[in-house]
């Protein structure tokens, strides 16, 4: 009986918390991998055309003076015909020396066909006039922040050459591991080398996966590609939210009909994160474009009889409903052992569920090293980060935290491309609880007051 009474009073408990990680991260993770390394070993071989199409590379410029001459040279070092490659580059009113940086890059690389135009501000109005500059058959659009990996752009049109029903696709994102290397401070390399494990399993995992079931929620803003056709069928990029990139992402696939597809071996590098205020306001930003998007595409389809049936419906049950409940250990501790639980069986508990995730993070980094094999630089330096499979549940348990910051902000402030800092959301609730404080003093000082009277 006192088993019983333990199994259903204790054990039972937690072994339905247990279940989260096992059945919504766990298993999807082994059936991910495996199909994974199923698509990895029938890669269909790709045919060069005869003559390489025309490409457009659009590169949005906003105070880019310390970035964009190197980008533009990694356009430079790719190995697609230059003589077929038409570079335009977007200035939505930078007030640097940005314009200085292209003819550098003019005078540098006189084989590029390079086109310098002022836009409005915004980088989906950048954008979009691009587009109708553009005369490219495929149309590729990169931030000015980054660098091609040298075979990047052959390999997306090889892609688009090689299967006419691909409308668009995203490249891979990576942390130049270069620079992940130089950063200083221990928090700040560790922050860093997260991310670029972040980066790693989501692009050349998570996105080939969701690609494969033609479920590929967002094409990265970073690098993206498109056949011109069909970006004149859409309503080019929206303006009015901070997900343009899933927006674009939905009118191809969603409202088009159309295929879209990541190109896991067109790689585009970026910079590290620079530290947790850029972290904790780039998760924001994201989190919201992304409910931006997804209210205007679920209007008609937010039902629950539509999990099975509609991905996007599934996706956002998973992702905002079963996902944040590892959260609540953060308060539950303090309800637990008022309960009665003791700290050990607490601690204990949170080991096993910790080393659910850890599991997760490790079949992921055996399927991701594969995957890398094409690029052996970029494959040792990630074997090398093994030990992150420790860290990562914890970096995602605190991105998780600053994602549902995200949603409460979106509800209660204006979008705005700039979110608000990490210091300004410091003070912002130092104020409303020294408020919140006084308010309480006042009314029982007040109430004494009455009593006297």
């Amino acid at each position: 009986m006192y088993w019983i009474n333990l199994a259903l009073t204790r054990m039972g408990f937690w072994i339905t918390w247990a279940l989260i990680p096992i059945v919504v991260e766990i298993i999807p993770a082994l059936i991910s991998t495996a199909k994974l390394m199923h698509l990895h070993r029938h890669e269909p071989k790709l045919t060069p055309p005869g003559k390489w199409p025309w490409v457009t590379i659009i590169v949005p410029v906003y105070n880019s003076e310390d970035t964009l001459f190197e980008c533009i040279q990694s356009i430079n070092e790719q190995t697609y015909p230059k003589g077929a490659m038409q570079i335009i580059l977007a200035d939505n009113q930078s007030t640097d020396g940005s314009f200085g940086a292209y003819a550098r890059a003019q005078n540098t690389f006189p084989e590029l066909i390079l086109r310098y135009v002022n836009t409005d501000k915004g980088k989906a109005r950048a954008l979009n006039t691009a587009i109708y500059e553009s005369i490219g058959i495929y149309v590729i659009n990169i931030d000015s922040d980054g660098l091609l990996e040298k075979n990047a752009v052959k390999n997306m049109v090889l892609r688009f050459e090689n299967d006419l029903s691909i409308a668009a696709m995203t490249g891979a994102i990576l942390p130049k591991e270069e620079l992940v290397q130089k950063v200083k401070g221990f928090g700040h390399r560790l922050l860093a080398k997260n991310e670029y494990y972040e980066y790693a399993q989501a692009f050349l995992s998570g996105r080939t996966i969701e690609a494969s079931r033609d479920q590929l929620f967002t094409m990265s803003g970073a690098f993206s590609a498109f056949r011109r056709e069909v970006l004149m069928e859409t309503f080019l990029y929206d303006i009015d939210t901070i997900g343009e990139d899933t927006d674009m992402t939905f009118q191809i696939r969603t409202r088009l009909g159309k295929k879209v597809v990541i190109c896991a071996d067109a790689i585009f590098y970026v910079e590290p994160i620079s530290g947790f205020s850029e972290l904790y306001t780039q998760r924001q930003r994201w989190q919201r474009g992304e409910l931006e998007v997804t209210e205007n595409y679920m209007k008609q389809t937010a039902s629950l009889k539509r999990f099975f049936k509609n991905f996007l419906v599934r996706r956002m049950m998973i992702d905002h409903t079963f996902t944040f409940p590892r959260m609540i250990w953060t308060f539950a501790t303090v309800v637990l052992i008022a309960f009665g639980y003791s700290s050990l069986i607490l601690l204990l508990s949170y080991l096993l569920i910790y080393a659910l995730y850890v599991v997760v993070a490790v079949v992921n980094f055996v399927s991701v090293s594969i995957l890398l094999q094409p690029y052996p630089t970029e494959q040792r330096f990630y074997l090398r980060l093994w030990w992150v499979t420790l860290t990562l549940p914890v970096y995602m348990f605190i991105c998780s935290w600053i994602r549902l910051i995200g949603i409460i902000n979106a509800m209660t402030t204006k979008a705005s491309w700039k979110m608000r800092g990490l210091s300004e959301e410091k003070n912002r609730l130092t104020a409303v609880i020294r408020d919140d404080v006084q308010t309480i003093r006042q009314r029982w000082r007040q109430a004494r007051k009455g009593k006297r009277d």
